[in-house]
């Protein structure tokens, strides 16, 4: 019965899987902003002029 309680390897499963989750979303995050990383400039004004003219469309 002792291998029934023994739990300790839990702590490291709950680890890898938390960092395998951290890594998923970093990888969904640079997909999505991919042009950004992609050496084009960031040009704020005309993000926010693009926001605000998908907003006022819709």
């Amino acid at each position: 019965m002792r291998l029934l309680k023994d739990e300790k390897g839990q702590g490291a499963a709950e680890y890898i899987l938390l960092f395998g989750g951290v890594i998923v979303i970093a990888i969904v995050a640079l997909i999505l902003y991919r042009r950004y990383f992609q050496g084009q400039s960031l040009n704020s004004v005309e993000d926010i002029q693009n926001v605000r003219t998908n907003l006022s469309q819709g």
